[in-house]
């Protein structure tokens, strides 16, 4: 029987670490990714093998190791999620990725994310090798990446969204506060001014009950719950208002 020494037995481990063990599949039309970025996958990650198929019935087949990447070419993606319950049940430990040409003038959108039932990353392809390098070996531990353009354009998107919901809600608010009544605009004043019914009916020279009455049709009419309610919306409006005509 043969010995091997202590160098002997760390250079057997080795090739057997490096060997390939798992499969990086990239679903893309035939020529569109290099040869040269194939090789350097392979030899930045020696337990990797690279396998380019260019149809869903090609992806969905048994490959000679378990596949731990999908890399889908955005011209394919629809197809791929079309079918992506057969990609899944075939490759069910394998994260997928959506491949887009440019790191800042992306196609896919963080919505077309969330909704795929496939892809959970965009790897841009014009990246500096070695960052480009360091996103899959993320993608290759099971995290996600998404684009910083992505992340910022959908952090527009959600601004405008917030604006626009936000006018909208001053909007309706002016309108309800211009339907009050010359006299329900004065009891409203008084009221955030913190004035009670009682010095309200005086001020105005009504009785209590009809201030109570006022009060119930100022209320209806703002959508809101009670006079506290109903007086922090005219504060708001008018220091608003206030603020606008000081700009």
């Amino acid at each position: 029987m043969m010995l091997l020494d202590g160098n002997d037995h760390d250079a057997a481990g080795a090739s057997r670490r490096v060997g390939p063990q798992r499969v990086i599949l990239i679903l893309a039309n035939s020529g569109s990714i290099s040869p040269s970025l194939i090789d350097a996958l392979e030899r930045e990650f020696p337990w990797i093998r690279v396998e380019q198929v260019d149809t869903i019935d090609t992806a969905c087949a048994v490959f000679s190791y378990p596949v731990a990447l999908i890399l889908v070419d955005r011209a394919l993606m629809r197809k791929a999620e079309a079918e992506a319950s057969e990609l899944l049940r075939m490759h069910p430990h394998a994260l997928t990725a959506v491949i887009e040409p440019y790191d800042r003038v992306l196609v896919t959108s963080i919505s077309d994310v969330i909704r795929s039932p496939l892809i959970r990353s965009v790897l841009p392809m014009d990246l500096r090798l070695d960052v480009w390098l360091s996103i899959v070996r993320l993608l290759l531990c099971g995290a996600e990446y998404l684009p910083p353009a992505l992340i910022h354009e959908a952090k527009l998107r959600d601004q405008k969204a917030q604006a626009y919901s936000d006018n909208g809600t001053a909007k309706t608010a002016n309108v309800n506060m211009a339907s009050l009544t010359t006299r329900e605009s004065q009891i409203l004043g008084m009221v955030s001014h913190g004035l009670q019914n009682k010095l309200i009916a005086a001020e105005c020279g009504l009785s209590e009950h009809t201030v109570k009455i006022h009060l119930h049709h100022i209320i209806r009419k703002l959508g809101v719950h009670n006079r506290t309610e109903a007086a922090a919306r005219f504060r708001n409006l008018h220091d608003g208002s206030r603020a606008m005509n000081e700009n």
